[in-house]
């Protein structure tokens, strides 16, 4: 039943109530009932298409089209970039000590590590990442909401009709219409 047919029945019932005998309600489409269920139904209608809506609760997938990140700085360890001079240089140490060079042996390990010292912080980089969905190199799991928390993307389906119904809730306020009344 719709908007229009509730109207002539409402109209309907409060004349035979009000009435003190049975009468008989002309509800005809060319009725002044009928004509003006109709038009009070379109207005009723075209006010709550005018309004504006509030989502008080939504559960939604996010889709994640692409993901991009600059050049990140990496730290590397003194060890890394002395590399293959670390074994000579204890080489040295071991037959520099008894001849008495350690202190040179000393000097120079302070050198390379005083020349190599400002690489430790940020020394490389790591190329950024472009990911995309469509090149297959983006997988990503995550979730919108509105209201409660779902916690995890797993506690909702919004795949068919139930649930979306279930997870999506759009409220008409009393306060969004007030003005269109």
């Amino acid at each position: 039943m719709g908007l229009r047919q509730k109207l002539i029945d409402a109209k309907v019932d409060a004349l035979q109530e009000s009435a003190q005998e049975s009468i008989e309600v002309d509800t005809g489409p060319n009725s002044y009932i009928y004509l003006e269920a109709d038009k009070t139904a379109r207005a009723i209608l075209e006010t709550l298409s005018e309004a504006n809506l509030t989502i008080t609760q939504l559960k939604a997938p996010v889709v994640v089209e692409s993901l991009k990140t600059p050049d990140q700085p990496v730290n590397i360890e003194l060890e890394t970039l002395l590399g293959e001079y670390q074994p000579v240089l204890k080489a040295l140490r071991k037959i520099g000590d008894p001849l008495g060079l350690g202190g040179i042996i000393d000097k120079l390990e302070g050198e390379i590590e005083k020349a190599i010292t400002p690489l430790l912080e940020g020394g490389a980089k790591l190329a950024g990442l472009d990911l995309g969905k469509d090149a297959g190199g983006l997988e990503s799991i995550g979730y919108v909401y509105i209201g409660e928390d779902p916690d995890s993307v797993e506690d909702f389906d919004v795949e068919d009709e139930d649930g979306q119904r279930e997870n999506t809730t759009v409220h008409l306020s009393v306060e969004d219409i007030e003005d269109l009344i």
